[in-house]
């Protein structure tokens, strides 16, 4: 399963079925777990832990010390769940003493060709990041998120749950779940009402989140009044995730 041209190192913990393809490298504190297929010309740096079934395409620089100028050698961390796809030439570092010392990746993300995932991210579940998405230091984003090509997201911005930004946008904001955005910089388009669609939101449920977007985006209230009259008018629980992930934000949401 580990062609003869591999470099595995003999401290590195590969599950039996692992195969790693021609003229990959392993290196020393990566654990890659079963079912995993790791492509040719891959390199893999601890510590790393991939979990079950991740596959990873030719050129992709996993678990690489990050850019941060900071970084000392530190041994920081990479941590990926399940059924993980790490398409060509994608690079993910690990993270910094400074912030979490671990970069984590979720389950079931598709993270394509170029893909730079920086150090100290956090991503959720069941993302898509399309071709050349380039994630700053210490972003996060949540789950089912869709990031469009070439997107760039500045330094610690955060992406709610359900969120999507458009190909080419410029992010230097949060993002609250739940809505699109686009452009240069990039502004709020609306709730992402495709997706809700898609993964079975009930309609009470999309008609209240209208609701709520149009007070916060379109009514002139400040953010406190929007964020308590969704709260006086709805008492659904994705109203009020939607409600919350404004109040988390540090950097001030898109407007």
């Amino acid at each position: 399963m580990i062609h003869p041209t591999a470099l595995v190192d003999p401290t590195a913990r590969l599950a039996d079925d692992v195969e790693v393809g021609p003229f990959s490298i392993i290196g020393p504190g990566v654990t890659i777990g079963a079912g995993s297929v790791i492509g040719p010309h891959v390199v893999v740096k601890g510590p790393t832990t991939l979990g079950e079934r991740t596959r990873i395409f030719q050129f992709a620089s996993v678990g690489e010390d990050c850019q941060d100028k900071k970084y000392a050698g530190e041994p920081t961390r990479l941590v990926m769940g399940d059924d993980n796809v790490i398409r060509e030439g994608a690079t993910i570092h690990r993270g910094t003493v400074q912030d979490r010392s671990e970069t984590t990746i979720g389950s079931r993300n598709l993270l394509m060709a170029y893909v730079h995932v920086g150090h100290d991210c956090v991503i959720g579940n069941d993302c898509i990041l399309a071709n050349q998405v380039t994630l700053a230091g210490h972003v996060t984003v949540g789950n089912h998120v869709i990031l469009g090509g070439l997107a760039a997201v500045h330094q610690f911005c955060h992406f709610g749950d359900h969120a999507m930004a458009g190909g080419g946008s410029i992010i230097t904001k949060d993002t609250p779940a739940y809505i699109m955005i686009n452009g240069n910089p990039a502004e709020a388009r609306g709730l992402n009402l495709v997706g809700l669609k898609r993964r079975g939101f009930s309609r009470e449920a999309i008609n209240a989140l209208t609701a709520a977007y149009k007070m916060v985006y379109r009514q002139g209230l400040t953010t406190e009044q929007a964020l308590a009259e969704m709260r006086n008018r709805f008492e659904l629980p994705e109203v009020e995730h939607f409600a919350a992930s404004i109040e988390r934000s540090t950097r001030g949401i898109t407007r």
